[in-house]
């Protein structure tokens, strides 16, 4: 199984607009850095048969789409609702067009629900042949289900995202977490044995809605697990830094970054 990371920055991305000149605030991460350089979090996942499963369409897909290449997609999981995640759902008409069909779309219902009013022309029946707006075809599932999704066994667990909840997953011995800052028993439970987890790491310091450093390297110490990956990651955290500061069994992720699994 193979997974390539499309994003790895926050919902502002890496830089963040503004700065004293107007090409970007960057924090402390050091712009001649290109591992520094993060578009939105988003992921694809392949299966051994060669399906891809697409976890987020944020503002950043074409293009990070067309610099990994990876031209077709098989079903497409929301995390959850907010801009960062969801926001270039239009570039999945492209996709509907490859693959000649609708998408299927997988999240919860309150997640479908609040999408699927945002982007309703998105969610209307075909009208073959010709794809002149995306096409998707809701799904909806919960946190405690295992489904099969483009080729994958998927366990799926609720995660605190502080205002509200999103979805991390499971599949064989990886798993994916972005936007959490608290995992409760039954989602911890659902980790335990994982080997490889990518999962978020907005800064050092506390974040009432994402893991912090320290909360990351608790889980992964509790947890055992071998490979742990950070994304959505913001201005806080620069590559050197990382690099040189990070415990072992924790990295630093970069967009394009390919993982087998």
């Amino acid at each position: 199984m193979r997974v390539v990371m499309l994003g790895c920055g926050g919902s502002a991305g890496v830089p963040m607009l503004g700065g004293a000149d107007g090409t970007g605030e960057w924090g402390i991460c050091d712009p001649w850095e290109p591992r520094n350089r993060r578009s939105r979090s988003s992921i694809v996942v392949e299966s051994d048969a060669g399906t891809r499963l697409l976890v987020d369409s944020g503002p950043d897909l074409r293009e990070q789409l067309l610099r990994c290449g990876i031209g077709r997609i098989d079903a497409l999981l929301y995390s959850h609702a907010h801009a960062d995640h969801v926001a270039g759902l239009d570039e999945m008409r492209g996709l509907n067009r490859v693959v000649g069909r609708p998408i299927d779309t997988f999240a919860t219902r309150a997640v479908l629900e609040e999408v699927s009013q945002r982007f309703a022309y998105a969610f209307r029946p075909w009208s073959p042949p010709s794809f002149f707006r995306p096409v998707l075809v809701a799904r909806e599932i919960a946190a405690g289900d295992t489904v099969d999704i483009a080729g994958l066994t998927l366990t799926l667990f609720e995660q605190n995202h502080g205002r509200t909840n999103t979805l991390g997953f499971r599949t064989g011995r990886f798993a994916y977490s972005t936007d959490v800052v608290q995992l409760d028993a039954p989602a911890l439970a659902v980790l335990r044995g994982v080997d490889t987890w990518i999962v978020d790491c907005f800064q050092r310091a506390r974040h009432p809605a994402h893991a912090d450093l320290e909360q990351v390297r608790q889980w992964s110490r509790t947890l055992g697990i071998r490979r742990t990956v950070l994304t959505h990651m913001g201005t806080d955290l620069d590559w050197s830094w990382m690099l040189a500061n990070l415990p072992g069994g924790i990295e630093a992720g970069f967009d394009g970054m390919e993982l087998m699994v």
